[in-house]
């Protein structure tokens, strides 16, 4: 089920009815929403249901574990439920594209090998909660959260179904104790979660759908496209995979409002970051967080020298990469931007602390430079992310650069100049209310407190999903 679904639209309002009016107690709570994010999942193949119980059951019995052990058995549950996880991960997710590259080597070297591949469905946001339950056991193995023994909180935790399947990529520490709490109906937050939600379909529906119709119909046909319009469709694809992703943030913190439940910010404003480290401490927070806690600080981080800091940072940009899919094409976005971190570090340049930007109206020209030029710095990031194969991101690089005005120029003129303008629209609102956590979160004037201007922009927002809607598409991050 998606969020874009009248499907979902039918299962929300008689979860959140059953889940506030029927099951008071928490702990029936917790047990209804285990059974409604089952449903939730299971109705893409209820065959995913038995790998993410699996990865839930094996998680929640190795903090269990780990917590009576003691001296080297606890490290060797925490190794035993991590390689479990892994090679469930590994299996759908990597094995064909590490049968097909070996396989590929051995011929190369006059080895005749013919290993063979395996047909399977990728289930759905596999990569997200096997993250998730991973933290849990490391964070108990490290004495920073103690194991829980409510087993149905614990199956919430991993199951919740607004943020399960493209994240944000929860921490126990943060989501496992509000399962375990009781919970009250907050109908001023619940209001707010309404319209975070709002604002998230709009990004998606409105935006990202629409961009997507005009990248994926030329992307294929590349060659016959000019540099420059190549150039157009990877900023069109930039604010795509954008608005698609956070929307479905968005919509997922919203959603877990309705309930009771705050999840973390996954997105703040990434496009508007005047450099590379700033960038990344913008986009895909929960990730990106997850990366540095349990991959990076271990790796010795940067308390190192300056050679073993550099390849820690490859490391992780590399894992990263491959986390987002088996192609060598996100292998080598994860290089690309360790490289761009990397020469970061090396002239010295942080992400900016101060906020004094958030207190003026129009950014400086510096400070506008700045953001721009990061802005260009991503776009060619997702080419190489949004590329087929290596092979392809090599000729649109090539072309781009050799022939900016050979081929076609402009299609569906109409379409890319609708897409346009509202990408120049989302990049002023969110420019404007950079100091608020989305951007329909009330600001404190006069005008935006009286509920028939409310009313009156959220019916606009409304008719401008339903205009605007096209096809369904289905949120990019899933296939990760």
């Amino acid at each position: 089920m998606i969020f874009n679904s009248f499907a979902f639209i039918i299962f929300l309002p008689l979860v959140f009815l059953c889940y506030w009016f029927v099951f008071s107690r928490h702990k029936w709570q917790n047990a209804f929403i285990v059974v409604a994010s089952y449903i939730f999942y299971g109705w893409w193949d209820y065959r995913f249901l038995a790998l993410i119980a699996i990865t839930t059951a094996s998680s929640f019995a190795s903090g269990l574990l780990i917590d009576r052990s003691k001296g080297a058995s606890r490290k060797l549950w925490l190794t035993a439920n991590i390689m479990l996880n892994l090679l469930i991960l590994a299996t759908f997710k990597y094995y064909n594209f590490f049968t097909e590259n070996f396989t590929a080597l051995c011929h190369q070297l006059g080895w005749n090998v013919d290993w063979p591949t395996l047909s399977i469905i990728l289930p759905v946001g596999i990569s997200f909660y096997t993250f998730q339950a991973l933290s849990y056991s490391i964070d108990v193995y490290q004495r920073k959260l103690p194991p829980t023994r409510d087993v149905v909180a614990f199956f919430a935790y991993i199951s919740f179904f607004p943020q399960l399947v493209a994240g944000p990529i929860e921490r126990a520490t943060n989501l496992l104790p509000q399962f375990l709490a009781k919970r009250s109906f907050n109908y001023a937050q619940a209001v707010d979660g309404c319209r975070q939600m709002l604002w998230g379909f709009v990004k998606k529906v409105v935006i990202a759908d629409n961009c997507a119709v005009i990248v994926n119909q030329h992307w294929e046909h590349y060659q016959q496209c000019s540099g420059i319009f190549l150039m157009l469709l990877a900023v069109l694809f930039t604010f795509q995979i954008y608005c698609d992703f956070s929307g479905y943030s968005d919509i997922a913190i919203g959603c877990a409002r309705l309930f009771g439940i705050h999840l973390m910010q996954n997105f703040n404003h990434p496009y508007l970051a005047c450099n590379i480290p700033d960038f990344w401490r913008k986009w895909h927070i929960s990730l990106t967080s997850w990366m540095r806690d349990y991959i990076y600080f271990p790796l010795g981080g940067s308390r190192c020298g300056k050679l073993k800091t550099t390849r820690n940072v490859y490391v992780v940009w590399a894992i990263s990469g491959l986390w987002h899919g088996a192609n060598w094409t996100f292998v080598c976005w994860g290089l690309y931007h360790a490289t761009l971190l990397t020469i970061s570090r090396w002239l010295g340049i942080k992400a900016p602390k101060d906020n004094t930007a958030k207190q003026s109206l129009l950014p400086s020209f510096k400070t506008l430079c700045s953001i721009v030029f990061t802005f260009m710095l991503v776009v060619v990031g997702w080419i190489l992310f949004r590329a087929e194969s290596m092979t392809q991101a090599i000729d649109i690089f090539k072309r781009i650069v050799s022939q900016p005005t050979q081929g076609l120029l402009l299609a569906n003129t109409d379409k890319v100049v609708q897409c346009t303008l509202c990408c120049l629209a989302l990049i002023i609102v969110e420019w404007t209310q950079r100091h608020r956590l989305h951007a329909l979160q009330l600001p404190a004037t006069r005008l935006w407190r009286h509920p028939a201007a409310r009313l009156t922009l959220y019916a606009a927002l409304v008719a401008l999903i339903f205009i605007y809607a096209g096809e369904v598409q289905t949120f990019i991050y899933f296939q990760f």
